[in-house]
């Protein structure tokens, strides 16, 4: 079971990254759980619910200077015992005009199953460059 979680995991995330660098609101959509959390890296804003961060990506792709982040799990843990795995890994952020990188870090990130498909309960993300 672990390797199969483990690679469904990471071709989510690497459809979240797809979305997040074509500023494609509708992809990260399905991705998020109805009530996913996401604290960031800086100045630990919470960020709750599919639709307020929706929002904050809409306002994110919109910026005159974008940023794109590409997040890159290193190590996907599976639960025994339910359908939840936790995600751990390096993100940054690079300039999308330029590419100059801006900041990066660390995430974990937790995921749940509903159904066919995985989906991002809650994030935590340390600023570290």
């Amino acid at each position: 079971m672990t390797s199969s979680v483990d690679l469904s995991i990471r071709l989510r995330r690497a459809d979240f990254n797809r979305a997040l660098a074509e500023a494609d609101l509708n992809a990260i959509g399905p991705i998020l759980a109805p009530d996913a959390v996401l604290v960031t890296g800086t100045d630990s804003a919470v960020i709750a619910g599919r639709k307020a961060q929706l929002l904050a990506w809409k306002r994110e792709f919109n910026a005159p200077e974008r940023t794109i982040y590409t997040r890159t799990p290193e190590t996907v843990v599976a639960s025994p015992v339910e359908p939840i795995a936790l995600e751990h890994g390096r993100w940054e952020g690079v300039a999308a005009g330029s590419g100059q990188f801006l900041a990066s870090g660390s995430y974990t990130a937790k995921w749940r199953q509903t159904g066919a498909y995985w989906v991002i309960e809650a994030e935590i993300y340390l600023t570290l460059a």
